[in-house]
């Protein structure tokens, strides 16, 4: 992919916005459909996978798949294989049965600190998904904490909670976050990021809005630029020592001012998974990038 198609208006929009255009570029020849073999091998040794996808309704959620390493694996120089899918009571359950669905896909490791985005269309395989590539990238580790993987809980998920707003036990577990994922849309695909600070770079403002800064990174703005084009989201926040997600699709806008970028999420719909993943991970060691709240 060339640079004049990597990045759609939404994005260029961001970019002209903050002098950054030439500087994207540059950082944009990365970006192209195919899986060079390093990617191939990061992705077979993950035992996670963030899936961004629009559920029927065309809310946007960002879901945790996790299995054994190899249970997501480059099949082709433009493909990935995923065995499985979202669980049972996630909102992207069922949301993958037709063809060509826009979805975006990161691989993050807490172990290495490293990361890996894939975009493109999936379709449904007699074991899971295949998704076509698009985009395939990878991203430095700025704001990634450092994690090992302790043990591996074979108990069954357990209650599946759904509500219009945030609890506040909901809201002080995006409070004490380091970490959380978000997919966004535009007109020619869907995108899957991750987001990282110290706890409480995360601010919840009531309870059905949050808001966080956006520090810099990559000069390529592919979220913002999202936003910008449109304004659904999905966030997804993990609970590293128990296994618990939790899912919010709302809608986000980014505020530009006095140097800085907030962006501000309203909180639409509310997913509560205890136990939907047996990855139980260490205490984390902060990113040296992390700004201080």
């Amino acid at each position: 992919m060339t640079t004049q198609t990597a990045f759609h208006p939404g994005a260029r929009a961001v970019q002209d916005r903050l002098g950054v255009r030439e500087l994207a570029d540059h950082v944009g020849r990365s970006i192209g459909p195919g899986i060079r073999p390093v990617a191939a091998a990061f992705l077979e040794v993950q035992p996670m996978l963030v899936l961004g996808a629009a559920d029927p309704a065309g809310r946007m959620w960002a879901s945790l798949l996790t299995g054994d390493p190899g249970f997501a694996r480059a099949t082709g120089r433009h493909q990935i294989s995923v065995a499985g899918g979202p669980r049972e009571g996630d909102p992207l359950a069922g949301a993958l049965a037709g063809e060509d669905v826009p979805v975006g896909t990161i691989a993050l490791d807490p172990r290495t600190r490293r990361r890996m985005r894939l975009n493109g269309t999936a379709r449904a395989t007699p074991r899971g998904f295949a998704v076509v590539a698009e985009q395939v990238f990878s991203n430095c580790p700025k704001y990634l904490q450092h994690r090992e993987i302790e043990a591996y809980d074979q108990n069954r998920p357990g209650v599946v909670r759904r509500t219009g707003q945030l609890t506040p036990d909901q809201q002080e577990f995006i409070r004490t976050a380091d970490t959380f994922f978000i997919a966004t849309t535009a007109p020619d695909g869907v995108d899957a990021s991750h987001r990282g600070g110290n706890p409480g770079f995360v601010q919840v403002t009531s309870s059905n809005a949050l808001e966080w800064r956006d520090f810099p990174g990559n000069n390529m703005y592919m979220t913002l630029g999202n936003l910008e084009a449109d304004p659904r989201a999905g966030l997804l926040f993990v609970d590293w020592t128990h296994g618990t997600t939790l899912q919010l699709s709302g809608t986000a806008h980014t505020t530009y001012a006095a140097g800085e970028r907030i962006t501000g999420f309203t909180v639409e719909h509310v997913v509560q998974a205890d136990g939907a993943s047996p990855l139980r991970w260490s205490a984390p060691g902060y990113s040296p990038a992390n700004p201080p709240n």
